[in-house]
């Protein structure tokens, strides 16, 4: 029975030429022997593009792997199946070629328009309770950008980090995680 991949990493990464090569060898590892066929996606996140990136190139040699897309609030994605006529409407558009980060599948959670702000954290949690193996890229010292409540509020608050509220969801539901971090 095949298995099932999410990913989920901070915005914001140190994208190094090692850490595309660590992350491909761990996919392709979980291709191989762990007979993992599904890749499930979030968005929003240096880690998210880089890990669609490598999965997407890898189809070329496992034609059979699976990319979905768990899209929240105000999110969309393009399907391969649609990819050229999209490509060509936005190079009429912006007469330039734009290059769409495609899917196989989008999945829409069901509250995806009905929950608030941090809707990507119920997104998160769906991807996780969806897989088998959770490929995070989560640096416990992380912190977000502070940001205000409103653009009217002169005073900062530290947010949450969606990543460590997403590590602590699957340390909870036991899930076989490989932190590419800290590999």
């Amino acid at each position: 029975m095949s298995k099932v991949c999410c990913f989920i990493g901070h915005r914001r990464i140190d994208l190094i030429k090692e850490l595309e090569e660590k992350t491909k060898n761990v996919i392709e590892d979980l291709i191989i022997n762990k007979e993992v066929e599904t890749f499930l996606f979030g968005s929003k996140s240096e880690f998210d593009s880089l890990c669609h990136k490598i999965v997407s190139d890898l189809k070329d040699k496992y034609p059979y792997i699976k990319r979905v897309v768990y899209t929240c609030k105000s999110e969309g994605c393009t399907l391969e199946s649609e990819k050229q006529k999209w490509e060509q409407i936005y190079f009429n558009l912006y007469k330039e070629k734009v290059d769409l980060l495609c899917v196989d599948e989008e999945f829409e959670h069901k509250t995806k328009y009905t929950s608030g702000k941090a809707s990507y954290v119920e997104r998160n949690q769906a991807m996780i309770d969806n897989s088998d193996y959770c490929i995070f890229y989560y640096n416990e010292n992380y912190k977000p950008q502070p940001r205000k409540q409103s653009k009217r509020d002169i005073t900062y608050y530290q947010p949450k980090s969606g990543t460590t509220i997403a590590y602590k969801y699957a340390k909870q539901k036991k899930k076989e995680i490989i932190n590419i971090f800290i590999l």
